[in-house]
């Protein structure tokens, strides 16, 4: 057996969206051969994810990077794999552009959120401290229930970038931008995690694999597509290929210093606002 490679399947969770499945189709669908360790695969919204990393349930698994705070004395971060970039941060949506930075403050104005440990609802709180009315949603409900009414403002993250214009939807502000304005860092949306607990040894090779599985997909950007598509909230072709673009970049690759900068920069800004211990 090669180094590091664990006898038992390991337990992988990522979220249903394209960038996720482009990263770890030829990872989680066993296109890496011999080489790749067993993976059982479990897809879920990001805000269950974050839950089952706090509790540990899972060997590798996607996280925001705010829950990362959390959970760095049971995880280790890996470099590889995770969602960090320029201009695709989080946006603030509102069917009124009267909901402005100052209204999100007013407790009458519920802003509906995809998660409490989510880099969406820490950057609402950096950009807005006194936003204290929020309210956590599955990300995909988030943008019917502005439409609707229901909530004055909604944070939204993944495909909701491209779509929220279709639920007639103004943006208030894009607190991606907002964030690399205010600090020149790229924003740190969410990162790969490996428990402590199996060793150095195969942390290294689940990074090497998660690397390969990449590399396949960038070489070979049509193979992923089935898997894309199989858990995709949005099944547009041409919104899937703008998501990947955008979350899919060299950070995915290599978080490198300048991400992990980044990454620590964030985390020091949350606990500065007691929003991490």
């Amino acid at each position: 057996m090669k180094q590091g490679i664990p006898h038992s399947a390991l337990s992988l969770g990522i979220s249903p969206c394209p960038n996720d499945t482009f990263i770890f189709d030829a990872w989680v669908n066993g296109k890496l051969g011999h080489t790749a360790p067993a993976v059982t695969c479990h897809i879920a919204d990001i805000a269950v994810l974050n839950d089952m990393a706090l509790r540990g349930i899972l060997d590798v698994v996607k996280v925001s990077a705010y829950a990362y705070g959390y959970v760095q004395d049971t995880y280790e971060l890996l470099h590889a794999g995770g969602a960090m970039g320029r201009g695709c941060g989080p946006l603030i949506v509102a069917r009124s552009r009267l909901i402005d930075r100052t209204a999100l403050a007013d407790p009458a104005n519920t802003i509906a959120v995809p998660g409490t440990l989510t880099t969406a609802n820490a950057l609402l709180c950096l950009y807005q401290p006194a936003a204290h009315n929020r309210i956590v949603m599955p990300f995909d409900q988030i943008m019917p229930a502005v439409a609707r009414g229901d909530v004055a403002a909604g944070v939204i993250i993944h495909e909701g970038r491209f779509t929220f214009m279709r639920y007639g939807l103004e943006m208030i502000e894009d607190l991606g931008a907002w964030w690399e304005s205010t600090t020149g860092y790229p924003v740190p949306l969410g990162v790969i995690v490996v428990k402590r607990s199996l060793g150095k040894p195969t942390a290294a090779v689940v990074q090497t694999t998660i690397r390969a599985s990449l590399q396949m997909a960038l070489d070979n950007p049509d193979h992923p597509r089935a898997f894309m598509q199989q858990h995709a909230a949005e099944l547009d072709p041409e919104i899937m290929q703008q998501h990947v673009e955008l979350y899919v970049n060299q950070y995915t690759l290599d978080l490198g210093d300048e991400g992990l900068r980044a990454l620590e920069y964030f985390l020091g800004c949350l606990r500065a606002q007691r929003l991490l211990a």
